[in-house]
C-alpha cells in the first residue's frame, strides 16, 4: 500500500515506486495518490486531490471524505493483505494509518517525515511505536529522530533528482511563448483548492497594482491537483493576462525574474532553481492563532529554515495583502543587485541537501525492510 495525500507527496511517491520497481519488479501496488502514481499503474482507492487540505477549517469540511478513505484503506488490510505500507508525508492522516497497520503486523515505511522540529514534537512517540523505518530528507532530521529511538535514515532530498539542467531565462521564455526582454513574474499560489482560493486573488490584485508601475508579464504553472477551469475562473475576475501552463513548473521558474510562491514544497523548488522569490502564507484566523502558539521555528519557508536565516522575504497572514505584496515585488524587480544576492544565497541551499539519488536510496531501504535485498555499501557513506 502506498499513501500520498498531496501533490508533492504524489510526485515523490511515484519516484520511489519507480525506483522500487527497478530493484524488485514483483511487487504490486495500490493506495492513495494523484496523477503521478496513477501513471505508474497504481490501483488508486482514492485521489489525493480530494483529501488535500490546509488549516483546521478545511479539515472539518473534508472530514467525511477523509474518514471514508481511512475506512477503505483499513478494510483493505484484510482484503489485499499488503506486506508493507509506504506512507509519504501527510502526517495527520498517515500517522493514524501507521498505528492501524502496525497493530496488524504490517511493516510500516514512512518517507518524508513530519516536521516535529517545527511543531507537535510529541508525535515522535507515535512514530517510534508504529513506524519500522523512517526515511528523512533534511540533513538535521535524522539525529533528532535517532536520539528519540526512531529507526531513521537520511536519504537526501528527492527534488534534487527532479531539478532539470540549467536553462537560460531566454530559452525558458521561448519555450513558454513569453516575450523576450519583458520582466516576468511567476505565480505559484499552491496546490490545494482551498489554498489557491485564498492566495491567488491576493496575487492577482497585487499584479494589477504592479502593472500600473511597469510593463510585466505573468505566468502560472498549474498544479496537477488543480483543474484549469477552477484557476481560470478566479483569474477571469480580474483584467489581467496570465499565461496558465501545465507540466512546466521548472520552465516558469527559469523564465521568471521573480516568483511569488505559497509556503510549501514549491519554495524549495524555486530555491533549487535559484529563482528570487517572495513567500506568502494565509490560513483561517483560528488556524493561524493556534499555529502561533504551537510552531517553534522563526521562519515558515523551507529555504529559510534550511539556510538557518531569512534569505527570502515572507509575508504571513495579514502581511500577505495585495498592497504589501506589490510594494515588495516592485522593490525586488527594480533592484537587480538584491535579486543577485538572493540567487547566491539560494545556490548554497543545494549544497546543504546532499546529492541526487534520494528515491533510489529510499527504495533500497524499503526492499531491505522486506528482506528482498541488502542495502548497498555506499548507502552508509555521508550524503
Amino acid at each position: 500500500m502506498v499513501v500520498a495525500g498531496e501533490a508533492s507527496g504524489d510526485l515523490h511517491a511515484a519516484a520511489l515506486v519507480q525506483a522500487l520497481k527497478r530493484i524488485e519488479p514483483r511487487y504490486r501496488y495500490y493506495g492513495v495518490g494523484g496523477e503521478k502514481l496513477r501513471a505508474e499503474g497504481i490501483e488508486l482507492i482514492a485521489d489525493s486531490a480530494a483529501m488535500a487540505v490546509i488549516g483546521l477549517t478545511e479539515v472539518f469540511l473534508k472530514l467525511p471524505v477523509i474518514l471514508k478513505v481511512m475506512n477503505s484503506l483499513v478494510r483493505s488490510f484484510q482484503e489485499k493483505k499488503p506486506v508493507a505500507v509506504i506512507l509519504v508525508d501527510y502526517p495527520d492522516f498517515n500517522l493514524i494509518l501507521a498505528r492501524k497497520a502496525h497493530a496488524r503486523g504490517i511493516k510500516v515505511f514512512y518517507y518524508i517525515s513530519p516536521q516535529i522540529w517545527a511543531w507537535r514534537k510529541g508525535r515522535i512517540t507515535t512514530i517510534r511505536r508504529n513506524v519500522d523505518k523512517l526515511a528523512v530528507i533534511l540533513p538535521f532530521e535524522a539525529p533528532i529522530y535517532r536520539s528519540a529511538g526512531v529507526n531513521a535514515e537520511y536519504v537526501g532530498h528527492p527534488l534534487l533528482d527532479m531539478i532539470p539542467p540549467p536553462s537560460s531565462q531566454e530559452e525558458a521564455r521561448e519555450r513558454l511563448g513569453l516575450r523576450a526582454g519583458v520582466k516576468t513574474v511567476s505565480l505559484l499560489p499552491g496546490s490545494r483548492p482551498g489554498e489557491v482560493a485564498k492566495l491567488l486573488p491576493v496575487c492577482l490584485q497585487a499584479a494589477t497594482i504592479m502593472q500600473q508601475q511597469q510593463e510585466l508579464q505573468f505566468i502560472l504553472p498549474l498544479a496537477s491537483t488543480l483543474s484549469r477551469d477552477f484557476v481560470e475562473s478566479i483569474i477571469n475576475r480580474y483584467n489581467l493576462k496570465i499565461a496558465v501552463v501545465s507540466n512546466a513548473i521548472y520552465d516558469t521558474l527559469a523564465a521568471a525574474d521573480l516568483a511569488i510562491v505559497a509556503s510549501g514544497t514549491a519554495t524549495l523548488e524555486a530555491g533549487l532553481m535559484e529563482t528570487p522569490m517572495i513567500i506568502i502564507y494565509r490560513v483561517s484566523r483560528l488556524t493561524y492563532l493556534l499555529g502561533r502558539m504551537l510552531i517553534k521555528v522563526k521562519n515558515i519557508g523551507l529555504v529559510n529554515i534550511i539556510a538557518g536565516k531569512t534569505i527570502v522575504p515572507e509575508l504571513v497572514q495579514t502581511e500577505a495583502n495585495p498592497e504589501r505584496l506589490a510594494e515588495l515585488a516592485d522593490r525586488l524587480l527594480g533592484d537587480q543587485s538584491a535579486r543577485a544576492r538572493m540567487k547566491i544565497a539560494l545556490s548554497q541551499i543545494k549544497d546543504q541537501l546532499g546529492v541526487p539519488g534520494a528515491s533510489e536510496r529510499a527504495a533500497h531501504l524499503v526492499a531491505n525492510l522486506l528482506n528482498t535485498c541488502f542495502i548497498p555499501d555506499d548507502m552508509h557513506k555521508p550524503i
